[in-house]
């Protein structure tokens, strides 16, 4: 492998490494980072700066997450030898911070999504891969990379909450054979689930559920949705990671075939989250200069909650 290319060497000649997470940060992006920044830690003796969008309570158990700094508080004047970003799908899920990417002296992207552009200098992206996080237990696997049970912990993270704890249509033989390495590395299935899935605080299910008993049908109950107002966001107290799952929850009804959220993040502006069981979402938001995978996709519309959800409906009804 040519060293222009070799991660391995251009990690041992970066000083500073930056890791980006995506904006509105999930387990793969921010599993994918903390992992990484243990085996960057662990095979070379060297620290990764990790910056994310904002902190998300589900994950506190990553040991790296309590170093990252927030979007908000990062140092727009440094220079990285090395920037990584990890599932981040476009140049503006980085926002603010893109800055830093643009300013480093080598960039490297490494993503799952099939929309990715390729806009680093290097690029590593296998949109068969079920998550970002399985790709980085590869290239670790690849260069002979010891993984301890913290990267473990991080990456199976990672994996699990992408596939939707194998039950999506991503998860390949493949994911079930890196899985199996990390439960070699130390990694235990069951406490990883619990600590993803079952340590949500008491305001973020009874937000879930207000969100859920206001949801709309329509179409023959083909399409269902819920818009979220930062009002009742307020109300409850709950984080910026409040909808997670819940267009997943609303996708499970039997007679539903597509889902979607509607999210004010302000009063002109609405993030989509877009699900489906056999629809293709991500041409849906492309058109809105969004993307994602097949059959789960985002957005960010300038539009008030109520104007982005007609805007969904009436694209959705042309497909379905």
């Amino acid at each position: 492998m040519n060293s222009d290319n070799n991660i391995e060497y251009i990690i041992k000649n970066s000083k500073k490494i930056l890791l980006i997470t995506h904006i509105n940060p999930d387990g793969d992006t921010l599993g994918s980072a903390c992992g990484l920044a243990s085996i960057v830690k662990t095979n070379f003796k060297k620290n990764c700066d990790i910056l994310i969008d904002n902190f998300v309570e589900t994950y506190s158990f990553l040991e790296n997450l309590k170093s990252a700094k927030l979007y908000s508080d990062a140092d727009k004047s440094l220079v990285y030898d090395l920037v990584i970003t990890l599932d981040v799908a476009s140049l503006d899920r980085m926002e603010q911070v893109k800055v830093l990417f643009d300013k480093a002296k080598t960039t490297i992207n490494i993503d799952h999504h099939g929309t990715n552009s390729g806009f680093a200098q290097i690029n590593i992206i296998e949109p068969e891969a079920s998550s970002t996080g399985e790709i980085v237990v590869k290239i670790a696997g690849d260069y002979g990379w010891k993984i301890t049970k913290e990267a473990a912990d991080a990456l199976y993270a990672a994996i699990l909450t992408d596939t939707g704890s194998f039950r999506y249509s991503n998860t390949s033989a493949d994911t079930f054979k890196i899985a199996s390495k990390l439960l070699d590395c130390g990694t235990v299935p069951d406490e990883i689930a619990k600590k993803c899935y079952d340590s949500y605080p008491k305001n973020f299910v009874m937000f879930q559920n207000y969100c859920l008993n206001k949801a709309v049908f329509t179409d023959d109950d083909k399409i269902a949705y819920t818009c979220v107002f930062r009002k009742d966001i307020e109300k409850f107290k709950v984080g910026p990671d409040c909808t997670e799952g819940l267009t997943e929850k609303l996708r499970s009804i039997v007679s539903t075939e597509t889902a979607f959220i509607a999210k004010e993040l302000a009063p002109n502006l609405t993030k989509i989250s877009l699900r489906s069981k056999n629809t293709d979402v991500s041409k849906i938001c492309s058109l809105f200069g969004g993307g994602g995978h097949k059959f789960a996709a985002g957005c960010t519309i300038k539009a008030s909650v109520k104007q982005a959800a007609e805007k969904i409906l009436a694209e959705l009804r042309k497909v379905l």
